[in-house]
């Protein structure tokens, strides 16, 4: 076996998948989806053919071209890969999986009706990325393998359902549809239900396959761009008017990176479990419902999102290793487009929080310092358990100093070059610094590429912001040492960013006088801005300010984003004295768990056992 990715089964011997074509029968019941896939090769091919799944119940693999059986076997779970699905072909060109997934799919969250807006009926959704597209569909889950894919979705009437892909059409279940499903043509055919139609024609890498199904509504806020989200009023209305820059941005991504090639981009604010702040879904944003603070500040998320379709999308990281090629370029144009739409003053804001976010990733990473590497090793390594700001922050500086070099001009001009020359492919680390030599020469001279992509740690040459407002507010955080809070008319105009970067700053061995009088004069704990929140809570833990305790099990019970669950957790139970603490947070889980995606159980789950 000649693997391609340490996270995947996928044989680099064995031809890649061009399309999968899916029946999926959803079973809210049970949680589990019977399915079918049907995976289509580039020529016949004759011997194994090894495909990742995890969890998933294989109940045959037939030859669809004459309903034959094919030989298979499934491997013994790996704990980080799932099992290896071996098929055995005879000058096959494809082949045809009916399968059902587990209740508990790492990529699937199931929320009862009670865990919605509406609370009167269900709700599900995918999370993909890193490698979780294995759970609900046999494939070759790797970037490497990108790949074409239609999709049936049989759903109950009164839901709707919307994808990483185009929508077709509604209809009614077609007789003999899914006879060969686990289900049975009776329950796909039963009356109350509805087949949802969707076709991606552009070849994506697996972790953007992506679904939602439930109660949803929509607003138009854009020639390109709709927003959804439970069919809720109030939730729409603050989603529209939050990304009304939306076709602006679009606009700048254009200008910036080239032509925008997915046709739409709509966006999906989802119910407060959903583990991350957005993501890329090809035509199908997701997004956390905290990026909702009421002063547009949220739409930095989306660009970030939007600048993946450039950066992500149409070039992807060949494997996990090579992260920062998908998320330090992203983060790179999402500046960009919010200085041009938002202004400079936005930007240096964005690049000084991130600055202060990758220095907490060092701390972070002090026994480990190979994830602090932009091209790092993660053979035998969970790719969820290392997720850190280090492939967006530190990705970001190389690039803003090859940018610094040789002049943006020049930069924009081998950006645009890039993204032309690797569009729809999937590359490493070494491809693109030979790009980059060959297009930009002599750079290798000026700057070390080496020490950028393989050395530890945060380079010397990398840079610091520097602006008016973000000076003045570190100045200010560290005058708070010195036992000066700041006036109510310096603050007067500070947005959710401003408090941000000001309490990241500050020293984190406050009083709890000092937290209590904060609090009292700014009423941070309340702040509708969970960035600000979980800044405050995490230096009211850090104090030992109890006060405040309440409102963190609070906060940990009413959102699932990892950003917020990672930090919460880790400043509850690391350390030395923290038994009350550690209390807290075992009993908070206990409660909470049911209500975080599969993903955000795991990395809390990690964080627990490593401290208690």
């Amino acid at each position: 076996m000649a693997p391609i990715d340490p996270h995947s089964f996928t044989d680099s011997t064995h031809p890649l998948a061009t399309h999968i074509s899916l029946s999926l029968f959803f079973d809210f019941s049970s949680s589990t989806i019977h399915a079918s896939a049907l995976l289509t090769l580039p020529a016949p091919h004759s011997g194994p053919l090894s495909l990742d799944a995890r969890g998933l119940t294989v109940h045959s693999v037939l030859d669809p071209q004459s309903s034959a059986p094919l030989p298979f076997s499934l491997s013994s779970p790996d704990p980080i890969k799932g099992c290896h699905l071996t098929v055995t072909l005879a000058n096959h060109s494809s082949v045809l999986v009916l399968y059902t997934t587990a209740p508990n799919s790492s990529a699937l969250q199931w929320l009862s009706p009670p865990q919605t807006f509406n609370k009167t009926l269900p709700f599900v959704y995918t999370q993909c990325q890193a490698i979780h597209a294995r759970s609900v569909f046999p494939c070759q889950d790797t970037p490497a393998a990108r790949v074409c894919y239609s999709a049936r979705l049989n759903v109950p009437r009164q839901l709707s359902a919307v994808m990483s892909a185009r929508h077709v059409d509604r209809r009614d279940p077609i007789a003999g549809e899914g006879s060969a499903l686990a289900c049975g043509d009776g329950a796909w055919c039963a009356e109350g239900r509805t087949v949802e139609e969707f076709v991606m024609e552009q070849p994506i890498p697996p972790y953007l396959f992506a679904f939602a199904v439930g109660e949803l509504g929509f607003r138009e806020v854009g020639p390109r761009t709709r927003v959804y989200s439970e069919a809720v009023p109030a939730v729409l209305e603050l989603a529209a008017k939050e990304f009304a820059s939306a076709e602006d941005m679009i606009r700048q991504g254009e200008a910036l990176f080239g032509p925008y090639e997915w046709e739409r981009f709509d966006l999906l604010v989802l119910p407060p479990s959903f583990p991350y702040g957005g993501m890329e879904n090809p035509r199908m944003t997701f997004l956390t419902p905290t990026v909702l603070k009421g002063d547009s500040s949220g739409a930095q998320v989306v660009a970030h999102e939007l600048a993946h379709s450039w950066t992500g999308n149409l070039i992807t990281n060949k494997t996990n290793e090579h992260f920062w090629l998908n998320e330090g370029f992203t983060t790179y144009a999402e500046r960009r487009i919010v200085e041009v739409v938002q202004g400079e003053d936005r930007a240096a804001l964005n690049i000084g929080i991130g600055w202060r976010g990758l220095n907490k990733e060092m701390e972070r990473f002090k026994d480990n310092m190979e994830f602090t590497k932009l091209k790092t090793n993660q053979e035998g390594v969970d790719p969820d358990d290392v997720y850190s700001e280090v492939p967006y922050e530190k990705g970001f500086q190389f690039l803003w100093r090859i940018e610094r070099q040789v002049g943006r001009p020049a930069f924009d001009e081998f950006t645009k070059k890039y993204i032309a020359t690797f569009k729809f492919k999937s590359i490493d680390t070494e491809t693109f610094l030979e790009f980059l030599k060959a297009n930009l020469p002599g750079i290798e001279k000026e700057i070390d590429l080496i020490l950028w992509t393989e050395g530890t740690g945060i380079p010397p040459d990398a840079y610091e912001p520097v602006s008016s407002i973000y000076t003045k507010i570190i100045l200010m955080a560290n005058e708070f040492k010195l036992g000066r809070m700041p006036r109510e008319d310096e603050v007067a105009d500070w947005g959710g960013m401003e408090w941000e970067l000001y309490l990241e700053n500050l020293p984190k061995s406050i009083e709890a006088s000092q937290i209590l009088d904060l609090n009292a004069r700014y009423s941070l704990s309340e702040s509708k801005d969970y960035e600000v929140k979980v800044a405050f809570l995490l230096l009211a833990i850090g104090s030992k300010c109890k006060d405040h305790y309440a409102e963190v099990e609070k906060t940990l019970k009413a959102v699932g984003r990892k950003k917020y669950l990672v930090p919460l957790y880790t400043a509850l139970v690391e350390g030395t004295g923290k038994e009350e603490e550690k209390i807290l947070a075992k009993r908070v889980f206990a409660e909470a768990r049911e209500t975080y995606h599969p993903i955000a159980q795991g990395v809390v789950e990690t964080i627990l056992s490593k401290h208690i």
